[in-house]
């Protein structure tokens, strides 16, 4: 079980370990694969509305996500998160948890929907997975995303209404 909190400025380092290895595939995310610390801090922690961090007790940090308005002005009404599980411990629940998470954090802000903008096709659990929390896919982007060992690939807009 973990336990999710707001981020601090002394977790960023085991963020980072948790982020690296997925900036650095390119398989989910479509920053630059070589994203420096600082950039990635400045994507993940400074410029979203929120960041949290999922905890487990015996392995530290483990999990992270973000919470923003998905546009300014007019369309800030609609969130966009991300979410980043570690790799020792996918599949135990971390995303789903996240997940929830941040539709309770993006209601208590105000929020009206949730919309995901670059759900990689190929990512097919975190599909299923926003599926199996209600969310629609709105939109797919033919060859949207620039996979590092597929080439392009469709990319899906996910949005869920809160």
């Amino acid at each position: 079980m973990v336990s999710i909190r707001p981020i601090t400025d002394a977790d960023w380092d085991a963020v980072w370990t948790v982020l690296e290895p997925v900036f650095r595939a390119g398989e989910t995310y479509a920053y630059p694969i070589d994203i420096t610390k600082d950039q990635a801090r400045a994507v993940w922690v400074d410029q979203p509305a929120a960041t949290f961090v999922a905890e487990d007790a015996g392995l530290g940090i483990v999990g992270t996500y973000i919470l923003k308005p998905n546009q300014p002005g007019r369309g800030a009404h609609v969130c966009n998160c991300g979410y980043v599980v570690s790799e020792a411990a996918r599949g135990q629940g971390v995303a789903s948890a996240m997940c929830d998470h941040s539709q309770e954090q993006a209601r208590a802000m105000g929020f009206r929907a949730m919309q995901y903008n670059l759900v990689v096709a190929t990512n097919e659990g975190a599909v299923r997975l926003w599926q199996s929390k209600g969310f629609d896919i709105v939109g797919t982007l033919p060859g949207a995303f620039d996979h590092p060992r597929l080439g392009f690939v469709d990319a899906h807009v996910m949005y869920k209404v809160l």
